[in-house]
């Protein structure tokens, strides 16, 4: 035991600085841009919009800031309904509430782990039957895997209801040959310090919309109107990002395809030396698509692997190994214990056996192949 507690912490996602990040912020202290706004998020924003394909970008504080700012743009308001996937962190939800407007929750489908198209047209069927439609849609992309976006913004569509598409844990991730986070109005990425790439704290907004992008701008510095006096006639926010931070994710930007080249290829090693392990499984890759694999994630079946997933999880605690469970579905979480949930299908919820069963293992994309090794041969032992 003495032994396991001297070997060094294996984080489940770091930050992995490049060394260009200084540069950037060798220039802001040069000029003084200390303060937000500056240089820096004006090059960050036209850069990051370049990568991915969109009209524009608006950096801010975190995602979660984007996503609220993404709400009051759609004007969602207190009692509207938002549908919004289940198998997400609490920060996709939380910005609703935030808005007085109640959540409904859809279930994940297998083979993307992401929204299930066959439970979201059920929850607008419900909703044209009741003469409420919701008046968004947050699609969240697990993982780095998008959703099957083709299919869900196609029902959308049907129903003239915009998408918040979160990808926050999917920037670089593709499919269908487009970048995830570009298929709904508004699409948001987080920058904090586990992600892909980080800036410490941070995120982005993009839309291809002129007038979604002038409006998140407005909202985001206060709601300023535009008079020589400070003036304000609607609500705003305190949401823009340091010129320092911004600096941080120019150069971080300039080397997201080494950050996913690396993840993927700790992904393959993970598969290829588990693969003789019978009742693991691995994170699906859909058809047309690119994972950026930015956290490894397996489920565990008990009865064909004799072991449960969080006995794994407590072998590599043990091991001072950094690894969790997925996420807990939010219809499960008690500050959402009211709100409406529908299942993929009626066998049961997809979701919940993803948490009953999944583990996310360390993944940065600084890892070393001993500190691989190691946590591979934690899980070989405990298989065995």
């Amino acid at each position: 035991m003495l032994k396991k507690k001297l070997l060094n912490k294996i984080s489940l996602s770091t930050p992995h600085m490049s060394g260009m990040e200084m540069k950037y912020i060798e220039e802001a202290f040069e000029t003084n841009w200390i303060a937000p706004l500056g240089l820096n998020v004006d090059e960050f924003e036209k850069e990051f919009a370049h990568y991915v394909g969109m009209k524009g970008a608006v950096a801010v504080s975190s995602g979660t800031a984007a996503i609220h700012l993404a709400l009051s743009i759609l004007d969602v308001g207190k009692d509207d309904i938002v549908f919004c996937s289940s198998l997400t962190f609490i920060a996709s939800a939380n910005p609703i509430l935030y808005q007085g407007a109640h959540p409904v929750f859809i279930d994940s489908e297998p083979e993307s782990w992401n929204m299930s198209p066959n439970a979201l047209e059920e929850a607008f069927k419900d909703a044209v039957h009741t003469g409420v439609l919701p008046k968004a849609v947050i699609i969240v992309n697990l993982y780095g895997q998008s959703a099957k976006m083709d299919e869900l913004v196609s029902i959308c569509q049907k129903y003239n209801v915009p998408i918040i598409e979160d990808a926050a844990e999917s920037l670089g991730a593709m499919y269908q040959g487009k970048a995830s986070g570009t298929f709904g109005d508004i699409g948001i990425y987080s920058f904090n310090g586990n992600k892909i790439i980080t800036t410490s704290g941070g995120g982005m907004l993009v839309s291809h919309k002129p007038e979604i992008l002038e409006k998140a701008r407005f909202l985001a510095t206060q709601a300023k109107d535009p008079a020589p006096h400070y003036q304000h006639s609607e609500i705003g926010y305190n949401y823009r990002m340091s010129n320092i931070l911004a600096g941080v994710g120019r150069g971080q930007l300039e080397v997201l395809n080494h950050r996913i080249s690396a993840r993927r290829v700790i992904f393959q090693i993970y598969k290829q030396e588990l693969a003789d392990f019978e009742g693991i499984e691995f994170m699906p890759e859909l058809v047309e698509s690119l994972s950026t694999r930015w956290l490894t994630a397996i489920t565990v079946n008990e009865k064909e692997a004799n072991v449960t997933s969080r006995e794994l999880l407590q072998a590599l605690a043990e091991n001072n190994i950094e690894a969790r469970p997925v996420w807990k579905p939010l219809h499960m979480q008690p500050l959402f214990k009211q709100s409406k949930y529908y299942s993929n299908c009626k066998e049961g919820s997809v979701c919940e056996r993803l948490f009953s069963t999944g583990i996310c293992l360390p993944s940065s994309s600084n890892l070393t192949l001993k500190d691989q090794v190691r946590v591979i041969q934690c899980l070989k032992d405990r298989l065995k």
